[in-house]
Parts: structure tokens; C-alpha cells; sequence
């Protein structure tokens, strides 16, 4: 279980840092929109997909087995 949160945590992130280096790239050459979506959307997708890979890195840690202490 820890292993699938962890690799949901990354995959999230990375998926995350493209979209909103896409958002960011568009709205800095002077594009809205990207597609039929707007700069300002794409941004906001990135950084909820950052967030919930961040979630799933947090569940993952706190999840551990503390045996060992």
C-alpha cells in the first residue's frame, strides 16, 4: 500500500510541475489558452495534481510502521 501512495505521490507531482509549466509558458508568451482551456485553468489543475500527490506522499509517510523506534 505504501509503495502505490508513493508512486501516486510522484506521478501526481510530476504530472502537476507540467501542466502548470504549460499554463505558465502559455500565459508568458502572451497565449490564453491552451487548446480549449485557459492559462489560468491549467494552473489551477497543476497545482490540485501537486497537492494531491503531496497528500498521497503525507498518507504514505504517516502510514509507516513505527516498530522500529
Amino acid at each position: 500500500m505504501n509503495a502505490a501512495l508513493v508512486w501516486i505521490g510522484r506521478i501526481g507531482g510530476v504530472i502537476g510541475v507540467a501542466v502548470c509549466a504549460l499554463g505558465a509558458i502559455a500565459r508568458v508568451t502572451g497565449h490564453y489558452t491552451v487548446g480549449n482551456y485557459q492559462a489560468g485553468t491549467l494552473l489551477l489543475v497543476g497545482i490540485a495534481s501537486m497537492v494531491a500527490g503531496c497528500l498521497a506522499l503525507l498518507w504514505a509517510i504517516t502510514s509507516r510502521d513505527d516498530r522500529g523506534r
